[in-house]
Protein backbone atom coordinates (compact mmCIF):
# COMPACT_ATOMS: atom_id res chain seq x y z
CA UNK A 1 0.00 0.00 0.00
CA UNK A 2 1.75 3.58 -0.59
CA UNK A 3 1.62 6.05 1.97
CA UNK A 4 -0.76 8.63 1.57
CA UNK A 5 -0.51 10.43 4.84
CA UNK A 6 -1.73 9.05 8.41
CA UNK A 7 -5.65 9.10 8.54
CA UNK A 8 -7.77 11.42 9.48
CA UNK A 9 -8.99 10.72 12.77
CA UNK A 10 -5.16 9.31 14.23
CA UNK A 11 -5.16 12.17 16.32
CA UNK A 12 -7.70 11.88 17.54
CA UNK A 13 -7.32 8.48 18.60
CA UNK A 14 -4.09 9.16 20.52
CA UNK A 15 -5.97 12.04 22.07
CA UNK A 16 -9.14 9.72 23.83
CA UNK A 17 -6.42 6.98 24.36
CA UNK A 18 -4.65 9.46 26.73
CA UNK A 19 -8.04 10.67 28.60
CA UNK A 20 -9.22 7.00 28.53
CA UNK A 21 -6.27 4.70 28.88
CA UNK A 22 -8.86 1.51 29.21
CA UNK A 23 -9.84 -1.72 26.95
CA UNK A 24 -13.62 -0.69 26.57
CA UNK A 25 -11.78 2.34 25.01
CA UNK A 26 -9.83 0.42 22.55
CA UNK A 27 -11.81 -2.16 22.06
CA UNK A 28 -14.48 0.72 20.57
CA UNK A 29 -12.11 2.21 18.64
CA UNK A 30 -9.44 -0.41 17.54
CA UNK A 31 -10.63 -0.16 13.72
CA UNK A 32 -9.56 3.75 13.65
CA UNK A 33 -6.68 2.16 15.04
CA UNK A 34 -6.00 -0.24 12.30
CA UNK A 35 -7.28 2.04 9.69
CA UNK A 36 -5.69 5.99 10.75
CA UNK A 37 -2.29 4.55 12.78
CA UNK A 38 -1.00 1.78 12.31
CA UNK A 39 -1.89 0.44 8.56
CA UNK A 40 -0.14 4.01 7.30
CA UNK A 41 3.17 3.17 9.80
CA UNK A 42 3.50 0.28 7.68
CA UNK A 43 3.14 1.94 4.26
CA UNK A 44 5.38 4.89 5.40
CA UNK A 45 8.10 2.34 6.52
CA UNK A 46 7.80 -0.63 3.77
CA UNK A 47 8.51 2.98 0.89
CA UNK A 48 11.74 4.18 3.45
CA UNK A 49 12.90 0.47 4.08
CA UNK A 50 14.64 0.40 0.29
CA UNK A 51 16.95 3.43 0.97
CA UNK A 52 17.53 2.82 5.34
CA UNK A 53 17.49 -0.52 5.53
CA UNK A 54 20.92 -1.92 4.46
CA UNK A 55 22.86 -2.65 7.69
CA UNK A 56 20.42 -2.10 10.02
CA UNK A 57 17.51 -4.84 9.09
CA UNK A 58 13.77 -5.06 8.10
CA UNK A 59 11.32 -2.29 9.16
CA UNK A 60 8.66 -2.82 11.92
CA UNK A 61 6.15 -1.22 14.29
CA UNK A 62 6.42 -1.29 18.13
CA UNK A 63 2.93 -3.65 19.71
CA UNK A 64 0.76 -1.10 20.87
CA UNK A 65 0.36 -2.53 24.00
CA UNK A 66 2.84 -1.85 27.46
CA UNK A 67 4.98 -3.69 29.30
CA UNK A 68 4.03 -3.45 32.88
CA UNK A 69 5.91 -5.78 34.39
CA UNK A 70 8.25 -3.53 36.26
CA UNK A 71 5.95 -0.31 35.85
CA UNK A 72 4.17 1.88 38.32
CA UNK A 73 2.15 3.21 35.69
CA UNK A 74 0.06 -0.08 34.74
CA UNK A 75 -2.21 1.71 32.12
CA UNK A 76 -1.87 -0.69 28.93
CA UNK A 77 -1.94 1.20 25.92
CA UNK A 78 1.10 3.47 24.51
CA UNK A 79 -0.12 7.17 23.75
CA UNK A 80 1.78 6.84 20.36
CA UNK A 81 2.42 4.41 17.90
CA UNK A 82 6.18 3.93 16.66
CA UNK A 83 7.82 2.42 14.01
CA UNK A 84 12.00 1.86 13.83
CA UNK A 85 14.23 -0.02 11.39
CA UNK A 86 17.45 -0.78 13.53
CA UNK A 87 19.49 -4.17 13.70
CA UNK A 88 19.61 -4.23 17.10
CA UNK A 89 18.27 -1.52 20.05
CA UNK A 90 20.92 0.45 20.93
CA UNK A 91 23.49 0.24 17.29
CA UNK A 92 21.99 3.08 15.73
CA UNK A 93 18.15 3.28 15.24
CA UNK A 94 15.73 4.83 12.53
CA UNK A 95 12.75 5.96 14.41
CA UNK A 96 9.16 7.47 13.83
CA UNK A 97 6.53 7.81 15.51
CA UNK A 98 3.09 9.64 15.71
CA UNK A 99 0.82 10.40 18.20
CA UNK A 100 -0.89 13.49 20.35
CA UNK A 101 2.16 15.50 19.74
CA UNK A 102 2.19 15.47 16.07
CA UNK A 103 4.75 13.68 13.96
CA UNK A 104 8.36 12.60 15.86
CA UNK A 105 11.52 10.98 14.42
CA UNK A 106 14.98 10.00 15.85
CA UNK A 107 18.10 8.09 15.69
CA UNK A 108 21.06 6.93 17.48
CA UNK A 109 21.58 4.64 20.41
CA UNK A 110 18.43 4.03 22.58
CA UNK A 111 18.76 1.98 25.93
CA UNK A 112 22.42 0.87 25.65
CA UNK A 113 23.00 -2.40 27.35
CA UNK A 114 26.73 -2.80 29.59
CA UNK A 115 28.60 -4.46 26.37
CA UNK A 116 27.63 -1.16 23.69
CA UNK A 117 28.11 1.44 27.14
CA UNK A 118 31.87 -0.19 27.02
CA UNK A 119 32.29 -0.13 23.24
CA UNK A 120 30.67 3.50 23.31
CA UNK A 121 33.20 4.55 25.42
CA UNK A 122 35.81 3.14 24.16
CA UNK A 123 35.50 4.81 21.00
CA UNK A 124 34.52 8.02 22.06
CA UNK A 125 37.78 7.84 24.12
CA UNK A 126 39.67 8.16 21.00
CA UNK A 127 40.61 11.16 19.02
CA UNK A 128 39.37 9.67 15.59
CA UNK A 129 36.04 8.18 16.65
CA UNK A 130 35.32 10.56 19.65
CA UNK A 131 35.57 13.40 17.32
CA UNK A 132 33.69 12.31 14.57
CA UNK A 133 30.74 11.72 17.09
CA UNK A 134 31.30 15.04 18.77
CA UNK A 135 31.08 16.99 15.49
CA UNK A 136 27.58 14.65 14.16
CA UNK A 137 26.22 15.45 17.03
CA UNK A 138 26.89 19.71 17.10
CA UNK A 139 25.89 19.27 13.50
CA UNK A 140 22.79 18.00 14.13
CA UNK A 141 22.01 20.41 16.61
CA UNK A 142 22.58 23.31 14.14
CA UNK A 143 20.11 21.71 12.03
CA UNK A 144 17.63 21.60 14.88
CA UNK A 145 17.44 18.48 16.81
CA UNK A 146 17.51 17.96 20.42
CA UNK A 147 20.20 15.82 21.69
CA UNK A 148 19.10 13.30 24.43
CA UNK A 149 19.85 10.53 26.76
CA UNK A 150 20.76 9.14 29.99
CA UNK A 151 23.63 10.14 31.52
CA UNK A 152 26.06 9.83 34.23
CA UNK A 153 26.41 12.96 37.05
CA UNK A 154 29.78 12.25 37.66
CA UNK A 155 32.60 11.00 35.19
CA UNK A 156 33.08 7.41 34.21
CA UNK A 157 35.30 5.34 35.86
CA UNK A 158 38.63 4.94 34.47
CA UNK A 159 38.69 7.89 32.65
CA UNK A 160 40.37 11.27 33.82
CA UNK A 161 38.48 14.10 34.77
CA UNK A 162 39.76 16.49 32.41
CA UNK A 163 38.89 14.53 29.42
CA UNK A 164 38.40 16.40 26.22
CA UNK A 165 35.32 14.57 25.83
CA UNK A 166 34.16 13.76 29.29
CA UNK A 167 30.92 14.99 28.33
CA UNK A 168 30.16 12.28 25.86
CA UNK A 169 31.41 9.33 28.21
CA UNK A 170 28.66 10.06 30.83
CA UNK A 171 26.37 8.90 28.08
CA UNK A 172 24.69 6.16 28.61
CA UNK A 173 22.64 6.36 26.11
CA UNK A 174 22.31 8.95 23.32
CA UNK A 175 20.02 10.04 20.57
CA UNK A 176 18.09 13.06 18.33
CA UNK A 177 15.13 13.69 18.22
CA UNK A 178 12.93 15.96 16.21
CA UNK A 179 9.19 16.30 15.23
CA UNK A 180 6.35 18.40 14.16
CA UNK A 181 3.17 19.71 15.76
CA UNK A 182 -0.55 18.31 14.48
CA UNK A 183 -0.56 19.75 10.89
CA UNK A 184 -2.42 19.19 7.47
CA UNK A 185 0.66 17.58 6.35
CA UNK A 186 0.57 14.70 8.49
CA UNK A 187 -2.31 13.63 6.59
CA UNK A 188 -0.29 13.65 3.54
CA UNK A 189 2.30 11.98 1.59
CA UNK A 190 4.43 14.94 2.62
CA UNK A 191 4.59 13.38 6.01
CA UNK A 192 6.73 10.35 3.89
CA UNK A 193 9.00 13.41 3.16
CA UNK A 194 9.48 15.01 6.27
CA UNK A 195 10.66 11.70 7.83
CA UNK A 196 12.87 10.89 4.61
CA UNK A 197 14.89 14.26 4.90
CA UNK A 198 15.09 14.10 8.44
CA UNK A 199 16.41 10.23 8.58
CA UNK A 200 18.79 11.20 5.90
CA UNK A 201 20.30 13.81 8.51
CA UNK A 202 20.85 11.11 11.11
CA UNK A 203 22.26 8.85 8.89
CA UNK A 204 26.05 9.71 9.84
CA UNK A 205 24.64 9.26 13.22
CA UNK A 206 23.20 5.98 12.85
CA UNK A 207 26.09 4.91 10.79
CA UNK A 208 28.87 5.34 13.48
CA UNK A 209 26.76 3.81 16.32
CA UNK A 210 26.44 0.95 13.88
CA UNK A 211 30.35 0.60 13.15
CA UNK A 212 31.18 1.62 16.65
CA UNK A 213 28.28 0.10 19.19
CA UNK A 214 26.82 -2.37 17.19
CA UNK A 215 24.15 -4.94 18.73
CA UNK A 216 24.03 -5.85 22.38
CA UNK A 217 25.61 -9.76 22.86
CA UNK A 218 23.26 -9.71 26.45
CA UNK A 219 19.82 -11.33 26.38
CA UNK A 220 17.26 -8.53 26.49
CA UNK A 221 15.19 -8.39 29.64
Amino acid sequence: MKFTGFGEYAVDFFDGLVEDNSKPYWDDHVETYKSDVRAPMEALLAELAPEFSDGFGEPKVFRPYRDVRFAKDKTPYKTHCGGVIEQGRGGGAYYVEVGPAGLRVGGGCFHLASDQIARFRQAVDTELHGEALRKILAKLERAGWEVRGDRLKSKPRGFDADHPRLELLRYRSVYAVRGWEPDDVLHERGALDRVKKAWRQVREFNEWARDRVGPSAQPRR
